[in-house]
């Protein structure tokens, strides 16, 4: 290729100093269009002469390709790809019955009918020992039951109301006029 002289500037822009070589050769085709020409568009006439050409579909290697072909005649007996196929369906049914187990048969049946419906169940009502008044009556609970082994639990003032409110803690003791006895500490 013939070099272009010293003097021929590069109109595109200023580069590096090893794509010099690659500037001077393509420094002919960039008089014609600008930077931003170039840029967008690529230089014209460096693949191609003609312009209008149209790029090929086939590739070398899909031209030289040839697909295998089979020899025209069974490879394998009928026998032998049965008993494949039959031994491959075996296996896998094995897989699947051992990866999916059966569903276990679902009980439908409440505590209700379990536990309540069962023949011979009598249901008796217990009598009334002594009348009691939901609104009232204190609940009869466990902790109710063992309010003496609580620790941190005020003076008991009623047997009936363990928990009930009680200003004990905060009273002073000079000021306590009901109490006959002052408190034991244990």
């Amino acid at each position: 290729m013939t070099e272009q002289p010293a003097t021929v500037r590069n109109k595109v822009g200023k580069c590096l100093l090893h794509n010099w070589t690659e500037e001077r050769l393509v420094a002919a085709l960039d008089t014609e269009e600008t930077k931003t020409q170039i840029q967008r568009h690529g230089h014209r006439g460096i693949l191609t002469m003609d312009q209008e050409s149209k790029l090929e579909n086939v590739t070398t290697f899909k031209a030289a390709y040839v697909p295998p072909k089979s020899p025209g005649v069974r490879l394998r007996g009928v026998r032998g790809e049965l008993l494949e196929k039959h031994i491959a369906q075996m296996i896998s049914e094995q897989i699947h019955a051992e990866r999916t187990p059966p569903t276990p048969k679902t009980e439908f049946c409440s505590t209700t009918q379990t536990d309540f419906c069962v023949e011979g169940f009598v249901p008796l009502t217990p009598e009334t020992t002594q009348v009691h008044d939901y609104k009232t009556d204190q609940a009869v609970t466990f902790w109710s039951e063992n309010y003496q082994q609580i620790q941190g639990v005020t003076a008991v003032q009623t047997l009936k109301a363990p928990f009930r409110k009680s200003a004990l803690f905060s009273t002073p003791i000079s000021e306590r006029l009901d109490e006959i006895d002052l408190p034991p500490d244990n």
